[in-house]
């Protein structure tokens, strides 16, 4: 235990629990004034200088925010935040978000009535083709 508190106290995490302190104090302030629509594609990354520094998903939201700079400096002076400007930058992320496939099934209806035409032209290929498509009904 000892050790590990040892590690706590180097000079590195010292300054990375600061930064991260920071960051965290600087989203919330973001998350109180931003719009529903803008939070969910951008974040905060540090206030600085009088300075609050943002982080948007890609250009549209990086430029719609970029709108907004007005009457967002003046919800953060309401608030009681000593900022002057608002800075975005565009941080494109590595991975896009993929939707899950969604598997689409026939009705037991549809999968009887396939699988009877499927019969009647078997041997054929489209008759092979209907009896695939059968077995994926309900």
């Amino acid at each position: 235990m000892r050790q590990f508190n040892a590690l706590l106290k180097q000079p590195e995490l010292i300054a990375l629990n600061a930064h991260s302190r920071e960051a965290q104090a600087a989203q919330e302030i973001w998350g109180a004034i931003a719009p529903d629509n803008l939070a969910k594609f951008s974040h905060a990354s540090s206030i600085k200088n009088k300075q609050l520094n943002l982080c948007a998903n890609n250009n549209a939201v990086a430029a719609k925010i970029k709108l907004f700079i007005p009457s967002l400096l003046i919800q953060l002076e309401k608030q009681g935040c000593e900022v002057t400007s608002i800075r975005v930058k565009v941080q494109v992320k590595s991975t896009p978000q993929t939707k899950p496939k969604t598997i689409k099934k026939l009705s037991t209806k549809a999968g009887t009535e396939l699988h009877q035409l499927a019969e009647k032209l078997s041997g054929t290929a489209l008759g092979n083709a209907l009896a695939r498509l059968a077995t994926k009904a309900d």
